[in-house]
């Protein structure tokens, strides 16, 4: 089937049985090059910035020169390290940033005096919902999106060890999940021959980066996102729920 001029209400159309069958074994620029030749409009990618998006990027920008726009969510609350691997990347690769935040509020001290101190500790589910949800689900529809691209793997955490290569969101938009199958060591190795820039803090006990005032290094034999939400039993923020 070819989709290219599908609208986005019309993406249950794919039949994702058979499109996860063909690319289960698929590479990632496989992957992706398939999102790009039958979703010619509304194609974006989604990026916190850790290690597996750039890679993503890459593919994107550099492998198949095609570049999408990537949505940034800057939730304020991000390390310094973060912003300055984003500032880096749009040069490095000319890229199409959207980034997209809480409406009116530029600051931690402007977020601090709307919702309180330390919103995360109080109440997790509405931090995330004003830093990211709202402001996801905001830029999907500014960029008329079809589908989206992430950067999870299955080996990250035991709640994504059954997640497809191809999905539907909750709008009914294709998830595309082009590293799905890849280990966490094949991610390393892909950034050492590609030479892919990434977060200094993936070298300093961070294998998975969030925001700065609740990411923490993990422990040996942990999951690679065990520092994320540190004791709040959370382990998705609800983007992808």
């Amino acid at each position: 089937m070819t989709v290219s001029t599908i609208s986005r209400n019309q993406t249950g159309n794919f039949d994702l049985e058979q499109l996860n069958q063909k690319f289960e074994t698929a590479t990632p620029k496989q992957i992706l090059a398939w999102s790009i030749e039958n979703i010619a409009t509304g194609l974006v990618q989604t990026s916190a910035f850790n290690v597996d998006d750039m890679i993503i990027t890459h593919i994107l920008y550099s492998e198949l020169k095609h570049p999408v726009p990537v949505i940034f969510l800057d939730t304020l609350f991000h390390f310094p390290q973060t912003l300055e691997l984003v500032a880096k990347t749009k040069e490095v690769y000319n890229l199409d940033l959207q980034t997209y935040k809480t409406p009116d509020i530029n600051s931690r001290e402007a977020f601090t005096a709307k919702y309180g101190e330390a919103l995360w500790d109080k109440d997790i589910t509405q931090f995330h919902h004003v830093t990211k949800i709202e402001p996801l689900m905001r830029g999907l529809d500014e960029l008329n999106t079809i589908a989206w691209i992430t950067g999870r793997r299955r080996d990250q955490a035991v709640t994504r060890a059954n997640m497809p290569v191809f999905e539907l969101d909750g709008k009914g938009r294709l998830k595309v999940n082009p590293l799905a199958t890849w280990t966490r060591q094949e991610s390393w190795v892909y950034v050492a021959e590609h030479g892919v820039i990434y977060n200094p803090l993936h070298d300093q006990g961070y294998p998975s980066i969030g925001d700065e005032p609740i990411t923490t290094k993990i422990g040996a034999g942990e999951d690679e996102r065990a520092g994320r939400w540190r004791g709040m039993g959370k382990t998705e923020c609800g983007i992808h729920i």
